[in-house]
């Protein structure tokens, strides 16, 4: 039998509505075990050509914690100018974690990409769905443990990966605030927080081509 019985599938659904874009975490570090199978989780994810881009990086130094916190609000500021009217109401918003969460990770592109081009020759950006997919998964496996997650993407992937001394080639694509937590957002904090709404599904899905 491959279907999974009725909890399970209830499960994987309610982990997919329930998944947040966590800011707000508690101090507590996460246990290794726990650590471990996220990280395993990710490493479960498809990928292109079966290429595995996906790199981690765990960041355990206090003070390249605080580098890092540094490049993210030298990116919040200069967002916070090219939105021009919302320049404001942005900077209210609280976008990341890092400082405060029990564990940083930054998820990052393998090098040495063009050596791949099963499923890439005319998409080579499909290294880049993957780690997606792969960041997709540790997400899932957070929120199904209690634990929340935030993906920050306000930095300058050259230097952050001067700062980490990924390759040339490599590229930093997101850094991962994960940690305990109090209690998981009602709905997503910025539809919460009146910045944006989630659309309604039906004006996004289409049948045999593009419709307006």
């Amino acid at each position: 039998m491959t279907r999974f019985t009725d909890p399970e599938i209830a499960a994987v659904y309610k982990a997919i509505a329930e998944r947040r874009d966590v800011r707000h975490f508690l101090p507590d570090p996460l246990e290794p075990e726990l650590l471990q199978r996220l990280l395993q989780a990710a490493h479960l994810a498809p990928s292109v050509g079966f290429m595995q881009p996906w790199r981690f990086i765990r960041i355990s130094d206090r003070a390249l914690r605080g580098d890092i916190h540094a490049l993210v609000e030298t990116e919040r500021i200069a967002t916070a100018h090219a939105l021009n009217e919302r320049e404001d109401e942005f900077m209210r918003l609280k976008v990341e974690g890092i400082r405060e969460c029990g564990e940083v990770l930054v998820a990052a592109l393998m090098d040495r990409r063009d050596e791949h081009i099963f499923g890439r020759r005319t998409l080579p950006e499909m290294d880049l769905a993957s780690v997606a997919c792969a960041i997709q998964n540790i997400w899932l496996a957070a929120r199904a443990e209690g634990i929340g997650m935030g993906w920050v993407s306000m930095f300058d992937p050259v230097k952050l990966g001067a700062l980490l001394r990924i390759p040339p080639g490599g590229k930093a694509v997101a850094i991962l605030c994960l940690g305990k937590v109090e209690g998981f957002y009602p709905k997503p904090m910025l539809e919460m927080e009146g910045w944006a709404e989630r659309q309604a599904l039906e004006g996004l899905v289409f049948e045999n081509g593009w419709e307006e």
